[in-house]
Formats: C-alpha cells, sequence, structure tokens
C-alpha cells in the first residue's frame, strides 16, 4: 500500500493511488502510467478523463440480455441476422467478448453478472436468474446454452439454474469438454472455444 507522500509531488501520490486501485496494476505501473499521461499535451488528458466519466455516466445495460450496451437495446440483441432463439449464458461482458471472437456462435447472450459463491456473499437473488426465466417466457427461447467458467462456482450457478430452467421446455446445452476443468472462458483460446460450442452437448449428461 502506498506510504502517504511517497513521492515528491502530493499530486502524483495521489494520482498513482488511484491507478494503482485498478485490478493487475501495481505502484510500479500505476507510476508508469500517470508519468506517462504527463507526457501528453492537456488536450489528450483532458479527452482521456472525459471518456471515462462518459463512459461511467452513460453507459447502459441492455435491457434483454443484460450486457453493457450504449442503448436500451444492445447491438447483439438488435441484429435480426442472428439466431433470437438460442442464448448462450455467460458470467460477464469478458466472455461476451471471447466468444464473439470464435466467430462460431451466431445466437444471443444472457450476462447473469457473476456466479453463485457463498464465500463472497453473492446468491442467486444477486444475479441476472430471474431475468433470464422471464426472457425465455416472452421470447420462446428454444435453447439455452450454459457457458460458465469450469469452476466450482460456475458448476453450482449452473446446476442452480438448470434446476430453475429445466420445466420450461427450453433445450438446455453445454460447452463441450474441450474447455478444461478450472478454466475461465476468457483465457481460453478461441480455436478450443469455438468447438466446444458447435460441440456442445445436452447438459444433463
Amino acid at each position: 500500500m502506498l506510504q502517504e507522500n511517497q513521492y515528491s509531488s502530493k499530486l502524483l501520490n495521489n494520482a498513482v493511488a488511484e491507478f494503482s486501485k485498478l485490478p493487475g496494476i501495481g505502484n510500479k505501473t500505476a507510476l508508469r502510467l500517470v508519468l506517462h499521461l504527463l507526457k501528453k499535451s492537456e488536450e489528450e488528458v483532458n479527452l482521456f478523463g472525459e471518456t471515462i466519466i462518459e463512459l461511467r455516466k452513460n453507459i447502459k445495460k441492455c435491457k434483454i440480455c443484460k450486457n453493457v450496451s450504449d442503448n436500451e437495446i444492445c447491438e447483439i440483441c438488435a441484429d435480426a441476422s442472428r439466431d433470437q432463439k438460442t442464448v448462450c449464458l455467460v458470467e460477464n461482458i469478458n466472455d461476451v467478448i471471447a466468444v464473439e471472437r470464435t466467430g462460431q456462435y451466431k445466437g444471443l447472450y444472457h450476462v447473469l453478472g457473476g456466479l453463485i459463491s457463498p464465500m463472497d456473499g453473492i446468491g442467486p437473488d444477486n444475479l441476472e436468474i430471474n431475468s433470464l426465466i422471464d426472457r425465455i417466457k416472452q421470447f420462446d427461447t428454444e435453447e439455452i446454452i450454459f457457458a460458465l467458467n469450469a469452476t466450482p462456482e460456475g458448476e453450482t450457478t449452473n446446476f442452480y439454474t438448470y434446476k430453475k430452467v429445466s420445466d420450461l421446455g427450453v433445450k438446455i446445452t453445454t460447452l463441450a469438454k474441450g474447455v478444461s476443468i478450472g478454466s475461465e472462458l476468457q483465457y481460453v483460446d478461441e480455436l478450443t472455444l469455438g468447438r466446444s460450442i458447435l460441440d456442445r452437448i445436452n447438459f444433463s449428461q
């Protein structure tokens, strides 16, 4: 943790302290980023700051899939060329990006916003599970693909969600086992992930 007045400038110290709060950013990296910004023109730094403020102020959550969006309905849900009857269930935006990069999936998504984790105080009510149930009923969804991380929390969330939606007449599949146990979706290579989507199996198996 930063010591007070670690640097010769209090302004520099405060800026480094804020950057070091970002995930994966230590004090040395935070200092490097701050010094990089100091080399930029005032206009460039203002644009950087304004972009972050605008992002936080105006970013929306898609009414349908709960993904981040510029509008009430995201571009993926609004794309009539995609398979509107198939929904890929993922934990967060990182997983949407990972699946999209494979180029193998042409359906829609539903972002839970986390995984069930009692140790972290996250229960089913903290996730977008009820909105998934409402969506299945409203849009006559035919298939749900479980694409959650192959971790204990992911498996717990899979089974809980399966119990909640299994009586709704929807086909429930999961990624093929090309994704190894313990893997996080965003770190799986695109070829393996793409093949796992194409070769998905019934969840009950």
